[in-house]
């Protein structure tokens, strides 16, 4: 079955900076970006915008939907299309005889925010499961973490709302913003998940994240050996909530 296209793949933040949330030789790499304290003008900055009329992307495909809602990460920026990892969650799908389509809603440079702006026309589709892959770009401009925990706590109620299943990937941020700021990051994921009862992916870089081997020349993008490492990592929360859908 043919797979959707990506919504954009235009280098944001995350295409011009590494991580260095993730490895510590990259300690101080973000504010060589460009990327202020936290409180500072890059608080006050908009979120990337959101075309009013994204480009069509849907197929004649009449399986039900599962859409990967992220930034560049999901994107699959420096990767061909079939190397992303929402693909390779495809081809896992297929594999193991679920019928459902993946839809890569992943737009580079997205915040929480910009998410959150085109989340109703992501849901426009016959969506059954919502994976929500954002914060690293908040986390990477230093954003304020009650506003993207608000965003990303609305994009859960929405989703909810609809009767959609939803699965929470957490992210870092960067040690130069201070341990406060990367400690209440990191548990504004945690406390969403208790919250609104969904399921939690940790971190969505998991065993990928500093590996120089398993990264592209960024320091942050997977790539193919790292995407599929991520994959398996998201299948491995994704599986067992199909399962539970197949059988009720």
């Amino acid at each position: 079955m043919p797979f959707l296209r990506r919504y954009s793949r235009l280098p944001g933040p995350l295409g011009v900076c590494v991580l260095v949330a993730l490895a510590s030789a990259c300690n101080g790499l973000a504010i060589g970006c460009g990327v202020e304290k936290p409180g500072d003008q890059a608080a006050s900055q908009p979120a990337p915008q959101v075309p009013a009329d994204p480009p069509a992307s849907r197929t004649d495909d009449e399986r039900p939907k599962i859409a990967v809602l992220g930034d560049s990460l999901t994107a699959g920026l420096g990767l061909l299309d079939t190397q992303s990892f929402p693909h390779l969650l495809q081809k896992k799908i297929d594999a193991d005889g679920f019928h459902y389509e993946v839809i890569n809603a992943g737009v580079s440079g997205d915040t929480s925010a910009g998410g959150l702006r085109r989340l109703d026309w992501v849901l426009k589709e016959d969506v059954r499961v919502v994976i929500v892959a954002l914060g690293a770009n908040d986390g990477l401009r230093g954003l304020s973490v009650s506003e993207m925990k608000h965003n990303l706590g609305q994009i859960i109620e929405n989703v909810q709302a609809r009767n959609v299943s939803v699965i929470l990937a957490g992210m870092e941020a960067p040690p130069n913003y201070g341990a406060e700021y990367a400690t209440s990051f990191r548990q504004a994921y945690r406390e969403l998940a208790q919250q609104y009862r969904v399921l939690f992916i940790p971190f969505l870089l998991d065993k990928v994240a500093g590996e120089a081997t398993l990264n592209q020349g960024d320091g942050i993008h997977p790539n193919p050996q790292g995407a599929a490492i991520v994959a398996d990592t998201v299948w491995n929360a994704l599986k067992p909530l199909l399962d539970q859908i197949s059988v009720s």
